[in-house]
């Protein structure tokens, strides 16, 4: 249960944000629980919490992405600033900086191995906990399809044991998708998976069909979620964003298709027939408001104290109402979800707000989310970039 304690008194910034604190809620057991205003502690901004908990920032990090633990609780964070960072608990302080060419979106440790994913290749290099890596120690192991449009490469491990990667499309309407029958290139938007302890190791199709998958999640039962950024070209309202439960050789509709109104649309962006009929398609688990660009994903345990299966990371739209300016943009916040019995429809409820103020001026975006020892971490890569923490 969320623990409820006094909350601190609070020190006006900015008027701004005054009506954006009063009346945000979160649903607790079917019950309606205000979120709280609370200072961050280091920095001079202000969220919208659950009552009892505290916001801190952890360290100050040049454009942090994904989050990942290694052996005796080393965290990795992958960045847009050409570097891996490594902090040791309690992640107040990096402990390596590791420079590396391209985008090191991210980064998981597997088998004595740190893999790192950047936009066309994986990289590994044999690794122990405290160990010191350069750029050199590095060895590419398999292409991915790189090229212009959604640059991030997901990596996660499966419980199989394979690596998989998430990539986007390149476009809005590019006729691409996970498939060998695809030139390599080609293979986008979805998700491959890999044997990394094959003599040559090759990328295998697991899922297609999404314009642009980030955040990844394996559920205690073994299944695959994924966040997935819908395309621009709707207008600002439609198509909304998805979290998807990736069956292995599904496909997701896109961009053929879109989920709308509550149900999947032609698309008629692209001409050519799609790779699977309409009614074969499965429904998202939970929707986001259009725009509003879903990242990181974790799964919690049971026994976690925000009463949710899962959290994720809303980064916010970088886009605007033809006719609002900024005041419209969708605003960043950490939202729950809480899954049904058989793990395929869930309910989203607002763990963290106050990113944003009225007039759309942001402190921060957040990227990925992580959890560890009842704390929920969460990496910001615009305005006051970071590692921060949410205590309950």
């Amino acid at each position: 249960m969320i623990t409820h304690h006094a909350t601190q008194a609070l020190r006006r910034r900015a008027p701004a944000l005054a009506s954006l604190w009063l009346g945000a809620m979160m649903t607790v057991s079917g019950q309606a629980q205000a979120l709280t205003p609370v200072e961050v502690d280091g920095n001079e901004e202000r969220a919208n919490v659950p009552n009892g908990a505290t916001l801190d920032k952890r360290i100050a990090l040049r454009a942090p992405r994904l989050i990942s633990f290694g052996p005796e609780d080393e965290m990795f964070i992958g960045s847009q600033a050409g570097r891996l960072y490594r902090l040791q608990p309690p992640y107040d302080e990096v402990d390596a900086e590791i420079p590396l060419s391209g985008y090191p979106h991210s980064a998981v440790i597997h088998e004595g191995y740190l893999y790192v994913a950047t936009t066309d290749r994986l990289y590994r290099t044999a690794y122990s906990p405290g160990q010191d890596v350069s750029e050199m120690d590095f060895e590419g192991i398999a292409d991915l399809p790189g090229g212009s449009g959604h640059s991030s490469r997901s990596l996660s491990v499966g419980p199989d044991g394979r690596l998989y990667v998430a990539l986007g499309l390149q476009g809005n309407c590019s006729a691409q998708r996970v498939s060998k029958d695809l030139a390599f290139e080609d293979r986008r938007g979805g998700v491959m998976a890999l044997d990394p302890s094959r003599e040559a190791p090759e990328w295998t199709p697991y899922v297609s069909g999404l314009r642009n998958p980030i955040g990844m999640a394996w559920s205690p039962q073994g299944v695959l979620y994924l966040n997935n950024n819908g395309p621009d070209h709707w207008g600002y309202e439609a198509p909304p964003e998805l979290l998807v439960r990736a069956e292995a050789e599904r496909f997701y509709g896109m961009p053929w298709y879109q989920w709308n109104e509550g149900e999947w649309q032609r698309d008629e962006c692209i001409d050519s027939a799609p790779p699977a009929k309409r009614d074969t398609l499965a429904p998202p688990v939970a929707t986001f408001a259009a725009r509003s660009a879903p990242i990181g994903l974790t799964f919690l345990p049971d026994d976690n104290p925000w009463q949710v299966d899962m959290v994720t990371a809303i980064h916010g739209s970088w886009a605007t109402q033809a006719s609002g300016g900024r005041a419209t943009r969708r605003p960043p916040k950490i939202v729950g979800i809480r899954l049904e019995d058989d793990g395929h429809q869930g309910q989203v409820v607002d763990l963290v707000s106050g990113f944003q103020a009225e007039n759309g001026e942001r402190w921060a975006r957040p990227a990925d989310i992580a959890y560890r020892d009842g704390a929920l971490y969460f990496t910001a890569d615009d305005g006051d970039t970071g590692l921060y923490r949410l205590i309950p």
